[in-house]
């Protein structure tokens, strides 16, 4: 049993596993370490209610000083790690702070991929307090918000602006908005739901250089057109916080890679967790670094049991699972990508559609669904997921469930 355990990193993942530690019996020296000053907090809710100012920040924080106390975790925020020594087990902190561990942790997550595009002011990244604060300054300024980059963060961003009257153009290389994540069909019945929304659309161009200030900006489309904005939101995807750990020695590869178990290559007392892990997955026989809340939520137990079980490790093939709120639409996806077009079950027709969408893997087995204002069959979906099912079988159970629910009573 190790003495000291520190955790670096203390978003969801970091907190979580350190408090899975505990549960599960770690009674020695638990150090939490968070590069922000601020109380660790979650994520998903900076680009809905805490940017809606619906939520205070204590309604979506992670650990405050009384839990830490009495979870035994000595929480050091406000200063990152720079720097990691394996072979004397150190991590070196910027505020010049050194730690030694028995056992280390890395879950310092990932941040939003830097723009490539340098305004003197007025443009936004959202991935932390700190930037949606500053967002909500600049907004003040008036005129139009462009919003750069039409995922998961991109289009969650343009409902909350479009609900609190500021007016929005989304622009994209893809033809509609989450296509990636969502296939081409449901993209589509999302395109026309920011349509009917207000949203001014710029889709299958790119930018070529964004100028001016906040309040006055100039967006230049490599389609020859310009757009005018007050503000300007970039959201182009995410890298992991993997910098600090360059001259480790560790295996770095978009992000630190890992076992199945989540131990980090050629080192025995290093784990990774969260969206900064480039895990090794066994039965896709491929590394898959994944950036959902709900593995790094899930995988802090694992990673807690693997290092005080050591002799029976738990294998973290956990099914990835992303949900997203647009208007008053709920949109879930679970699992990884799959071949060829999907099954559509439901109806995707009208205004408010309820359906699914269901990817096979080439055997024929469910490897991704996606619903659409359909919790009850996503977690049937998880489920079935789980259990390695056909896609021919999840068609069937959604078919029964939607004719159990629309048939009267």
């Amino acid at each position: 049993m190790p003495e000291r355990i520190v955790v670096v990193g203390a978003s969801v993942a970091g907190v979580r596993t350190a408090l899975a530690l505990r549960g599960q019996g770690f009674e020695g020296e638990l150090i939490l370490i968070g590069d922000e000053a601020r109380l660790p907090y979650d994520k998903p809710p900076l680009s809905k209610q805490f940017l809606a100012q619906e939520w205070d920040l204590g309604r979506f924080t992670l650990l405050d000083e009384r839990a830490a106390g009495a979870a035994g975790i000595d929480l050091r925020l406000g200063a990152a790690a720079v720097r990691l020594t394996p072979s004397e087990s150190l991590v070196e902190l910027s505020d010049g702070a050194v730690v030694p561990y028995d056992r280390l942790v890395i879950a310092t997550g990932a941040s939003a991929r830097p723009s490539p595009w340098t305004p003197d002011s007025g443009l936004h990244q959202i991935r932390s307090v700190t930037d949606v604060e500053a967002l909500a300054t600049d907004l003040n300024t008036g005129g139009e918000v462009a919003i750069i980059g039409a995922g998961v963060v991109g289009c969650e961003v343009t409902a909350t602006l479009r609900m609190a009257g500021h007016a929005v153009t989304m622009v994209d290389m893809l033809a509609a908005p989450m296509q990636r994540v969502v296939g081409p069909d449901l993209a589509a019945s999302l395109l026309a739901l920011h349509h009917r929304h207000g949203v001014t659309t710029h889709l299958g161009t790119g930018v070529r250089g964004i100028s001016g200030w906040a309040g006055d900006l100039s967006v230049d489309l490599t389609d020859g057109t310009t757009i005018n904005a007050g503000a300007v939101v970039v959201g182009i995807g995410a890298v992991p916080n993997d910098s600090w750990l360059q001259d480790s020695g560790l295996g770095i590869d978009d992000g630190v890679r890992t076992d199945e178990f989540g131990r980090a290559e050629g080192c025995q007392d290093i784990y990774a967790v969260g969206d900064v892990a480039n895990r090794w997955h066994s039965r896709l026989g491929r590394y898959v670094r994944s950036e959902h809340w709900s593995a790094a939520a899930e995988d802090g137990a694992r990673i807690a049991h693997n290092i005080l079980n050591p002799e029976c490790p738990t294998v973290m093939e956990s099914v990835p699972y992303v949900w997203s709120h647009q208007y008053d639409w709920k949109i879930q996806v679970a699992g990884l990508s799959g071949d060829g077009e999907p099954e559509l079950v439901g109806d995707f027709s009208r205004e408010k559609p309820k359906g699914a969408a269901l990817y096979a893997d080439r055997s024929g087995s469910l490897a991704r669904a996606v619903t659409v204002n359909w919790p009850s069959a996503l977690m049937r979906c998880r489920r079935h997921l789980d259990a390695g099912g056909s896609v021919v079988s999840m068609r069937e159970t959604l078919g029964r469930m939607l004719n159990t629910q629309t048939t009267p009573a």
